[in-house]
């Protein structure tokens, strides 16, 4: 159960998936971000299902953007959508650290919020559909996984914020060089899968996440003092989306 206990909390936690239940402890909160990544695993099959369906059918690429766009946010339970809409809240309020971070934990939901996400959904849409026309989605899969890889390490080796939170919860029982050694390897696994299936796509790809992460980092710290559940869902929505317009940018050069 050492090995079940933190993928199954991670899973409870960051997905709507019905999986049996347990009490967050220092022994299963100690390697859950290593397990983070499955609920991309879960997210890319379901995109991946979602396309063939598409693809047997001949359906328009809208209709395969239009219900794309919903696949990871229905899966999810829409935990990372609402770190990004917070974040984006308190951003957008150009107000000190102190009144930024006071916002992320206001449960009231601000027009800024509700203006950029309809702004990244109609974003993720056209984005998608024109991916589904290059016929580079299976590519795209790969990119849920990647994110929260991602999302894992930053949450690991970046400062946090606050002293308390759910990602802290996470964070301050982890084997931070065993997890981070771990992800690690996972990354180079993703970077691998991804160059295979399409060696010169990839890297546009690759790129836009590696150039994010960089920009996230600086943004974080300078805005924030650090990371915190909310960031931590707002780096990853941005990843995906940024992912997807590297490998549109990707079909348009090659």
């Amino acid at each position: 159960m050492r090995f079940f206990e933190p993928l199954l909390v991670a899973i409870s936690t960051y997905s709507i998936l019905p999986v049996p239940q347990f009490e967050w402890n220092e022994r299963n909160t100690k390697y859950t971000l290593c397990f983070f990544p499955a609920v991309g695993f879960l997210c890319g099959a379901g995109m991946l299902g979602w396309y063939a369906l598409c693809v047997s059918l001949k359906a328009a690429p809208l209709l395969f953007s239009a219900v794309g766009a919903c696949v990871p946010l229905l899966i999810t339970g829409g935990i990372h959508m609402d770190g990004y809409m917070d974040t984006v809240d308190a951003l957008s309020s150009h107000q000190t650290r102190e009144r930024k971070l006071e916002i992320l934990k206001d449960p009231h939901c601000g027009a800024f919020a509700v203006i950029y996400c309809g702004i990244y959904l109609l974003l993720d849409v056209a984005l998608l559909s024109e991916v589904y026309r290059m016929g580079s989605v299976p590519v795209l899969c790969v990119v849920y996984v990647l994110s929260r890889v991602l999302s894992a390490l930053c949450a690991i080796i970046l400062p946090g914020a606050r002293k308390n939170g759910m990602l802290r919860a996470f964070t301050q029982n982890v084997e931070k060089k065993r997890s981070a050694a771990v992800l690690l390897v996972l990354l180079i696994a993703v970077c691998g899968g991804m160059v295979a299936l399409a060696v010169r796509l990839s890297w546009f790809v690759l790129a836009a996440a590696a150039i994010w992460t960089a920009c996230y980092r600086q943004m974080v710290l300078r805005q924030f003092g650090g990371v915190t559940g909310d960031t931590a869902g707002f780096f990853l929505q941005m990843c995906e989306l940024l992912c997807l317009a590297g490998a549109w940018i990707g079909g348009l050069v090659l």
